[in-house]
Formats: structure tokens, C-alpha cells, sequence
């Protein structure tokens, strides 16, 4: 069989730096037509958005879907709360882990796949400021020896 193709259409890069992902999970997203053609443009953030289960339903919150330019009266809300689609199994799992202190539902990519917008939800622990300055302190490492490695190859 193929692979599946996936293409990215938006990153939180900060909820890496800010939580220690330890599963991820797909969803789908419930969207109307206008907000699936602004999505295909792009427009489209998950920067300050986080997830929340509510009613044994998990929705997310905070996403900005910028209003389609040719959607006049069919556009909604650029900031709605949207359901996610889940398997009941996965939903309980979530449950029971967010239940523990200081677990988290943080989206962590936008993509499609196979046409359909999938959403990359981690369950996180929030970092530490100190937390946040040791993986600052490795990444410059890294890139000095990766540095240093280059400059000795010449």
C-alpha cells in the first residue's frame, strides 16, 4: 500500500518548549465548508488554542480560522469552539490521564491528511522555567558541535 501523504498546514512550536509531550493522538475536526476552504489557504493559527474534554466530548479552543474572503454570509465565528473526533477508547484514555495534576491537552500540528484537516493533540506535563532553560542550553550545544564538526570536515 502507499504511504499516507500529510501535509502540514500549521505547527504550535511553542507547545513543545513549553510541555513535555509524552503521547500524541489524531482527531478529526467537525469545520464547515467556508472554514475548510480558508484552511486550504492557510489561514489559519493554533498558536494560543488548547483542548479540553467536556461531557465526555473533547473540543478545541482558541483556534483562529481567518473568515473565508468569498464566504459572505456562510462564514462563521473565526474563533468557535470546534468538536474533535475521537474514538471512545482514546477519549477514556484522555480522561484518566488528564485527571493526574498538571496533564494537558495541547494541539500540537494542523495537517491533511488524505484530504480530510487531522489535528495532532499531545498530552503534556508543563516545563519548568528551569526545564525550559536545559533544553535551550542542549540545543546550543548541539548546534556548536554540529558547528565545530562542519568547520573540522573542510
Amino acid at each position: 500500500m502507499a504511504k499516507e501523504a500529510k501535509k502540514t498546514i500549521a505547527q504550535n512550536k511553542k507547545a513543545r518548549h513549553d510541555y513535555f509531550i509524552e503521547e500524541t493522538f489524531e482527531a478529526g475536526i467537525v469545520l464547515s465548508g467556508t472554514e475548510v476552504k480558508s484552511i486550504r489557504q492557510g489561514k489559519v493559527s493554533i498558536k494560543d488554542s488548547y483542548a479540553i474534554i467536556k461531557s465526555e466530548e473533547v473540543f478545541i479552543f482558541g483556534m483562529h480560522v481567518s473568515p473565508y474572503e468569498q464566504g459572505n454570509i456562510f462564514n462563521k465565528d473565526p474563533l468557535r469552539d470546534r468538536k474533535l473526533l475521537m474514538h471512545r477508547y482514546e477519549i477514556n484514555k484522555l480522561i484518566g490521564s488528564i485527571q493526574q495534576k498538571g496533564m494537558s491537552l495541547v494541539p500540537i500540528e494542523l495537517y491533511f491528511r488524505n484530504g480530510k484537516v487531522k489535528l495532532e493533540l499531545g498530552l503534556g506535563k508543563g516545563k519548568k522555567l528551569y526545564d525550559k532553560r536545559e533544553d535551550i542550553a542542549k540545543k546550543d550545544a548541539m548546534r556548536e558541535i554540529d558547528r565545530r564538526m562542519k568547520e573540522s570536515n573542510r
